[in-house]
């Protein structure tokens, strides 16, 4: 059988596609890869793999095992490939990327950035745990356990994204990653939302190339997602409040669907349900269904 021209690619760069695998030291091979496996990055700096690297695994019988070194040990090499796509990426890299993060990103993100912990990318080279406390020795089952997510949910919106960063892919992309949150552990939702807003920051940031009659619209279109964000965190009287800031007549035509979806699911997750249907009308039958999703999640 043809490989693929990729994996091509990959053996020109020395990978070996073996039972134990060693890490990779490309990032932009690691994360092309993890856009074809649906997976997240799993990123060190080079300077940690200088010293021992000690992490905890739970093994098969659910007992607490220390593994002496993380980038040696050959049996837990596998268990994260098979998650994730490992890298380790050199110490030359990091002034060019942090110039790139430079004032975008918060004192959070950029101490997450900076230490010598496992960091969790999206393809884009996003950081997702960043708020995830980082014990003195990591705990590799845990890591897997939140963070292996499969993208091919949206694996549309990370090529669209990958292939043009514009307002569209940028805001479709933070958007299905709120929708991606749905379906995941409470404490990582919480880091979801947290990356979809850089790809909601982006989208405001390239509202400035589009056309002129459509800047308001997206403009606003922006603060209702951020508005949305609320009900993905359990929120939805911070919702109310930040929509009845808006004047009625300053809501524009085509952004009034969106409106209306976000009081209806708010006023529903707050069982009130006669103000809810006021605005039933006016949000189609898909937006109904994901309306019922985020009403049950905060039930």
């Amino acid at each position: 059988m043809k490989r693929p021209v990729f994996f091509v690619l990959l053996l020109c760069f020395g990978f070996q596609f073996t039972s134990s695998q060693e890490w990779m030291t490309n990032l932009g091979i690691a994360q092309r890869l993890a856009q074809v496996q649906n997976k997240m990055v799993l990123m060190v700096w080079e300077e940690s793999t200088q010293y021992q690297y000690p992490v905890y695994v739970y093994n098969q019988k659910g007992n607490k095992v220390l593994i002496y070194n993380l980038f040696e040990d050959e049996e837990i090499s596998p268990l994260i490939w098979e998650h994730f796509v490992p890298v380790i990426v050199s110490e030359y890299e990091y002034e060019k990327w942090y110039n790139k993060l430079k004032g975008k990103r918060s004192l959070a993100y950029m101490n997450k950035f900076n230490d010598d912990s496992i960091k969790i990318l999206d393809i884009n080279g996003n950081i997702l745990n960043v708020t995830s406390f980082t014990d003195e020795i990591q705990n590799v089952s845990k890591i897997i356990q939140k963070y292996s997510l499969n993208t091919a949910f949206m694996q549309s919106e990370l090529e669209t994204y990958k292939n043009e960063k514009s307002f569209y892919s940028a805001y479709f992309l933070a958007s299905k990653y709120l929708d991606m949150s749905l379906y995941l552990h409470r404490d990582a939702r919480k880091e979801i939302v947290k990356l979809s807003d850089i790809y909601l920051k982006e989208a405001v940031g390239f509202v400035g190339d589009e056309k002129e009659a459509d800047k308001d619209v997206l403009k606003q279109r922006c603060v209702l997602l951020e508005i949305q964000q609320s009900l993905y965190l359990k929120r939805p009287k911070r919702v109310i409040r930040r929509l009845k800031k808006m004047k009625e007549k300053d809501v524009l035509e085509s952004n009034k669907p969106f409106v209306a979806f976000l009081y209806y699911t708010a006023y529903m997750s707050l069982k009130e349900s006669e103000k809810a249907e006021a605005w039933k009308s006016d949000i189609s039958s898909l937006n109904l269904k994901k309306a019922e999703l985020l009403i049950n999640l905060n039930s």
